[in-house]
């Protein structure tokens, strides 16, 4: 499966690519400034929209087909000094208050434990840093699509690596010890019904 995943992740995100995720990245990534950490880099759809305004780029990837497409596509000339790492956002090896962004799209529902990834997220950030964040979600504001989500999350996380369609990630963050200062919700377009509602945004490490 992780295989199949890393072959045809971007041809499944091609058209959502297209038609909203790009300029969302682009639109996230243009104020991230300093050390930044993205976790779970995948194939490294976030490379180009980081700027000369980064002065250290550390990608991690743990899935090995992922991080495969993802140094493929480190032959693109980046603005900084790019780092690839293995690890899980279960146990980060980055010392307490390292960086100044963390970065984090289509990442979070898939993680086995969220409360423990946002925590060593927030333990790696230096006081004041940032969450910059794109995710999908479960669908709050539609009850009728969030029962169909609850019934196919089973099977869904069984073919889509422990991908969960009913997160409640806003309020994770906010539990995790974060202030979110800007948030949109949004759909998703032309991703599948059940993946699209959505969350981006930013959220500041509270001291």
């Amino acid at each position: 499966m992780s295989w199949l995943m890393a072959t045809f992740y971007d041809r499944l995100l091609e058209q959502s690519e297209a038609a909203c995720l790009r300029a969302w990245r682009r639109d996230l990534l243009a104020g991230v400034t300093g050390r930044v950490l993205e976790v779970g880099a995948g194939t490294g759809l976030n490379i180009p929209h980081y700027t000369a305004n980064v002065t250290r780029l550390v990608l991690s990837e743990p899935e090995p087909n992922m991080r495969a497409k993802l140094q493929s596509r480190l032959a693109i000339a980046l603005p900084a000094d790019v780092e690839l790492s293995e690890a899980t956002l279960d146990h980060l090896p980055m010392p307490d208050q390292s960086f100044d962004a963390v970065v984090s799209t289509l990442v979070l529902c898939s993680v086995p434990d969220l409360a423990q990834a946002l925590g060593e997220i927030r333990r790696v950030l230096a006081p004041g840093g940032r969450l910059v964040f794109l995710e999908h979600v479960g669908a709050e504001d539609r009850p009728d699509r969030l029962k169909w989500q609850r019934r196919v999350e089973p099977l869904w996380k069984a073919l889509a690596g422990n991908c969960h369609l009913t997160r409640r990630t806003e309020l994770a963050i906010k539990r995790a010890g974060f202030d979110i200062v800007q948030i949109e919700r949004e759909s998703i377009r032309k991703a599948m019904p059940l993946t699209r509602p959505s969350i981006r945004g930013i959220a500041v490490r509270s001291t």
